[in-house]
């Protein structure tokens, strides 16, 4: 299901399950938008984490496009969820957090599964989807110089060719070192009207973006340029939160702190710290870190419908 090899993708369609909206989008020609599923089973507690989704939902409609939230339940790769199984899926237990390594497994074991950013853009590069709105992406941690823990986001970045609108990396991660690494895989870094790197809940990081563009327009022309070349994998594209809903970088590195230091005396690693740390941060803020999660979920997912409908002119 890499960038190129169309026998994969094709093998990979009849592990696929469209729900009823997204298969008549397709039909009609109409512009779709992938969603992950993480945000729900491991991002936000119930009953935040459906009500999210649905609005984030009601966001891509009203702006045009169809929404496609992807997740793995009962053994299909389900593209598009109706109001039940969002429901399903917020309440499960136990729920696999899949990324490329645990995609296969959550299909042929029947778990379910909820998509991260890798998981998700294989999935709808499989379905035929070429924008995808999620939170933040993944990146290198913080002293990965010693643990290698690299998410698997950003070479999923440098083989997909699906356009990913986040507010940066996580701002937990260490971000220069992310965006070092999408440098060296070849990722093209957009601040959407902005000459800096967004840091998910705050709109600064202190890094310049490596490029800026204003418009759904200039974007859409930018991913279909870069099709031309083939092999050229995706786009992130960095969305700042929106201004009221910010919290300040300096603010939130107090957070940041605290909840990695906090992660490091439990031992706690791999997978499990990003889930960790941003219940931590929940509790830290009082909650607005959540609310200002929500904001920029849905910033991002009203800019991605844009390019979507820009994409399909």
């Amino acid at each position: 299901m890499t960038a190129g090899s169309g026998a994969e993708t094709n093998a990979a369609a009849e592990l696929i399950a469209a729900s009823a909206e997204v298969a008549a989008a397709r039909a009609e020609d109409r512009p779709l938008v992938a969603l992950e599923s993480t945000i729900i089973t491991h991002g936000m507690p119930w009953p935040k984490n459906v009500e999210t989704a649905r609005q984030v939902e009601a966001d891509v409609r009203a702006a045009g496009a169809v929404p496609a939230t992807i997740a793995v339940l009962d053994g299909r790769i389900r593209i598009g969820l109706d109001d039940g199984d969002l429901e399903r899926l917020a309440r499960a237990e136990r729920v696999m957090k899949c990324s490329r390594a645990d995609l296969a497994y959550a299909v042929a074991t029947g778990r379910p599964g909820s998509t991260t950013v890798a998981a998700t853009m294989m999935a709808a590069h499989a379905a035929g989807i070429t924008v995808f709105a999620t939170g933040g992406i993944g990146g290198v941690h913080k002293g990965a110089e010693h643990s290698f823990d690299i998410s698997a986001d950003l070479d999923e970045l440098a083989r997909t060719p699906v356009c990913v609108v986040a507010a940066g990396a996580k701002a937990l991660l260490d971000l220069p070192k992310t965006l070092e690494v999408l440098e060296t895989r070849g990722v093209p870094v957009v601040g959407y009207r902005t000459g800096e790197l967004p840091a998910f809940w705050s709109r600064k990081s202190g890094l310049a973006a490596p490029y800026r563009l204003d418009s759904a327009e200039e974007i859409a022309r930018l991913l279909a340029t870069r099709r031309l070349f083939g092999n050229h994998g995706g786009v992130l594209v960095a969305n700042p939160v929106p201004e009221e809903a910010e919290i300040p970088r300096a603010e939130m590195a107090d957070y940041i702190d605290a909840a990695l230091a906090e992660a490091a005396r439990r031992s706690i690693r791999g997978k499990d710290v990003t889930p960790f740390v941003l219940a931590l941060i929940l509790d830290l803020t009082g909650g607005r870190s959540l609310e200002t999660n929500i904001a920029l979920v849905r910033n991002n997912a009203r800019l991605a419908a844009e390019i979507a409908i820009a994409a399909a002119r």
